[in-house]
């Protein structure tokens, strides 16, 4: 699992005072880092090797400006050519957010998946959420 502190900016806020819920996205995607790191470790654009199919967000609870949040990266599946990254967000220990990215390994040369190395699969086995 990966960790982050998150302060809410006044701009994350809506105009019923709690976080809106575009911050969430945002704040998912930034979180994905590390695993981005182990697909590409010097975060080179010029050989990027992945594209996002799809993400789904659950809202459980509000969230609100003033307090930090947690979010909390874990993978639930990794398969030959793509993986799941789950993630929550978390404040004053109440699960707040939670949702699921599918990644695909990617070729942008020819336009298709390919297989994740071995390497690679190992490190994002690592970190697969235990319930």
């Amino acid at each position: 699992m990966f960790s982050e502190i998150i302060t809410p900016r006044f701009s994350d806020t809506d105009a019923l005072g709690h976080i809106g819920n575009t911050a969430i996205p945002i704040w998912f995607e930034g979180a994905r880092n590390p695993i981005f790191k182990i697909l590409s470790p010097k975060l080179d654009l010029q050989r990027w090797p992945l594209i996002l199919a799809k993400t789904e967000i659950e809202f459980h609870a509000q969230l609100f400006y003033g307090e930090d949040i947690e979010v909390k990266t874990y993978l639930s599946k990794v398969g030959n050519t793509s993986f799941h990254v789950y993630q929550e967000i978390w404040q004053q220990d109440q699960k707040c957010a939670s949702g699921t990215a599918i990644m695909v390994y990617f070729c942008y040369e020819t336009q298709k998946s390919k297989p994740i190395p071995d390497e690679m699969r190992s490190k994002l086995n690592e970190h697969l959420y235990q319930a």
